[in-house]
């Protein structure tokens, strides 16, 4: 799978392209917040971009690029592949799964705002063209992002990689070229600077939130492991890397040299450009964070749609705007990303005041990557546990006080972001947990006790055929057994009679790509059941499979419809069928506790705004029923009803 894809000069260039627009558009706002109004100091620059190399050996090289990239799900990463591998060693993962899933969201929509402002806040800097508002410049760019979306990112895409190898190239030559003329300025990659400044510079701890922002990326690298292969990786980030420090080092050595005592308003990365490539510089940096907003809003869309089919998330309509594996398009994420996006912008302005709401929420799902993480490492790799526990404190501890340093944004802005990720989690939490309460209280039924009645009706002449084929869809994963609301809606009021009754599975396998299925005639030709693998990546298109079984047991001799009539006629010679899809609403007649009550009411609420069931399952509307089923959990207490005697 891709987890060992070849590596190849193209193969390369695609991996600069997909994985580091985030991470990657980090100096041009990284530095500027470190320095903020604070007085500029040795102290203070060298410090930063000590602890800003760290931070990108520590978290970015050592967590991400070497250990967690090493857990791969058949090639595929990010939080729910890993969620996916380990899920079953602990019961509340799905908590911290979450958790993490809803920072990246929260993540996807103030990218975008941050990257795209910082580049086009370069203009301020060109004389005649200072006064233009940048505002609306960034608005129009972001909407014309999100709008493309619908035309898939395949063919600008082959274009991001070429855009980003240049965007590295000038981050390495234009710090290169301060460097040079202070070579002093490399001593900061000692240890002891950042221990200075977190030590002995005034609140030194609290510059943590603004050092964050150099690594915010890092969560992509490991999203996007499917689109290109660990190798590639590691192999470009050793490339990107080296631009990256060099880049601020040579932000650091303007701020020594020409910096002044504040930096009162201006940015070092656009500062310690030459005149005559400034224009260039910020037409390049406009395209890269174009670039990390695609990536972002690809990554938020991959994000749903695992989420969807591990039942994180109500089922939304998904698209797939090209023959791209993988490519997919979520409308109502999208416009809900376009809408924060552009609600941010409004509200902040500045890519000054957006670095305040920057980097809480992330540092969230980071911590949470750690906790999966410790689990695969003990389970699958089979680590020491004491080896397991000293990673956990190390990584707790840095991500621990990342977090603590980037609370103090929360009255500077963080709570839009945190309040942001709020919502997508309760979406996540009430969808995850009323299903199972949902599922707790489902009676299903032993499908064999039935299998002989089901056959008499089958060949009972006097009731009409409904289907030459009915095909029920079931959550009942084990062969010999059926929801006992089927069982009703094949016998009650008017008996449904057909010649062949399906009852067909889908179950989501912890792989991304699994495609297969398992047949059990329950009564020859007349009872089957059909269970569908289907990995988390895959979109179900129900029908399609269900005929191409069909096909299959023909040809094999194991159904005989070769041998009688299928449904269909000289008329038309398309196999008669009919799926049921039950579609269930919440009882009346329900008394909950607190919060299974509010859990199922938002839960039913929900997917009451979500995509149908037919719809989700690909299943054609004219080829179904749907039969509206009410859900009874906890019956209505006896009460005293009396009647009136005149």
């Amino acid at each position: 799978m891709n987890g060992v894809a070849r590596v190849t000069a193209a193969s390369l260039i695609v991996a600069l392209g997909i994985i580091y627009g985030d991470i990657g558009t980090s100096p041009l706002y990284t530095f500027k917040a470190i320095i903020g109004e604070r007085q500029i100091s040795e102290l203070l620059v060298l410090g930063g971009v000590s602890c800003v190399f760290w931070t990108l050996v520590l978290q970015t090289t050592i967590k991400y690029v070497w250990l967690t990239l090493k857990a791969d799900n058949q090639g595929e990463g990010g939080i729910f592949s890993l969620y996916s591998l380990v899920r079953r060693y602990g019961k509340r993962l799905a908590i911290p799964t979450m958790i993490g899933a809803a920072a990246l969201l929260a993540d996807g929509m103030i990218t975008p705002a941050i990257s795209v402002t910082s580049a086009i806040e370069g203009l301020e800097m060109i004389d005649g063209v200072g006064h233009i508002p940048v505002v609306p410049i960034v608005i129009a760019v972001i909407s014309l992002i999100f709008f493309v979306q619908r035309f898939g990112s395949h063919k600008v895409g082959k274009a991001f990689g070429p855009i980003m190898a240049i965007w590295f190239l000038v981050l390495l030559l234009v710090g290169l070229s301060q460097v040079m003329q202070s070579p002093g300025v490399i001593k900061a990659l000692n240890p002891y600077y950042a221990y200075e400044l977190l030590t002995h510079y005034p609140k030194g701890f609290w510059i943590l939130g603004a050092v964050f922002l150099c690594t915010t990326g890092a969560e992509a690298l490991y999203s996007d492991l499917g689109h290109c292969g660990r190798a590639n990786i590691r192999i470009t980030w050793t490339f990107v890397k080296i631009c990256l420090i060099v880049n601020y080092l040579g932000q650091a050595a303007w701020l020594l040299k020409d910096g002044g005592a504040l930096l009162e308003g201006r940015n070092p990365f656009f500062e310690m450009m030459p005149e005559w490539f400034l224009i260039p510089g910020i037409l390049i940096a406009t395209l890269a964070a174009i670039v990390a907003s695609q990536a972002l809003i690809s990554g938020s869309f991959t994000l749903i749609n695992e989420a969807i089919n591990l039942n994180f998330w109500q089922r939304v309509g998904v698209k797939q705007p090209s023959e791209t594996k993988g490519q997919i398009y979520i409308p109502s994420v999208n416009n809900l990303l376009w809408i924060g996006c552009v609600l941010l912008i409004l509200y902040f302005r500045s890519s000054t005041r957006m670095e305040a709401a920057y980097g809480l929420a992330i540092t969230l799902a980071m911590m949470t990557t750690t906790i999966l993480l410790s689990y695969f490492m003990l389970y699958k790799l089979k680590w020491n546990k004491l080896l397991v526990y000293v990673f956990l404190l190390v990584f707790a501890v840095i991500e621990f006080s990342f977090f603590i340093a980037n609370v103090v944004k929360f009255r500077e802005g963080g709570y839009i972001t945190v309040f942001g990720g709020g919502i997508f989690f309760f979406v996540m939490y009430v969808t995850y947990f009323g299903r199972k309460i949902n599922n707790r209280y489902t009676k299903f039924e032993d499908l064999g006790k039935y299998a002989h009645q089901i056959a008499v009706l089958s060949n009972d002449t006097e009731i009409p055929k409904f289907a030459t084929h009915l095909i029920y869809l079931t959550k009942a994963d084990r062969r010999d057994q059926i929801e006992a609301r089927t069982i009703r809606s094949i016998f009650d009021k008017k008996p449904k009679r057909a010649d062949v009754y399906w009852f067909f599975h889908i179950n989501r396998t912890n792989h991304p790509y699994t495609l297969d299925y398992e047949v059990t005639e329950l009564v020859d030709d007349k009872v089957i059941k059909i269970v569908l693998n289907i990995g988390f990546r895959i979109q179900p298109k129900t029908e399609l499979y269900f005929e191409k079984i069909i096909d299959d047991l023909i040809n094999d001799q194991e159904l005989n419809l070769h041998l009688k009539n299928d449904g269909s006629t000289k008329y038309n010679p398309s196999i008669d069928y009919k799926f049921i899809v039950m579609e269930k609403y919440l009882s009346v007649e329900n008394e909950f506790a607190l919060k299974e009550g509010v859990i199922l009411k938002s839960y039913f609420f929900l997917k009451r705004l979500a995509q149908k069931d037919e719809d989700a399952f690909g299943l054609d509307r004219n080829d179904v029923l749907v039969e509206h089923i009410p859900l009874v959990y906890q019956p209505v207490k006896a009460f005293n009803l009396k009647r009136k005697i005149h």
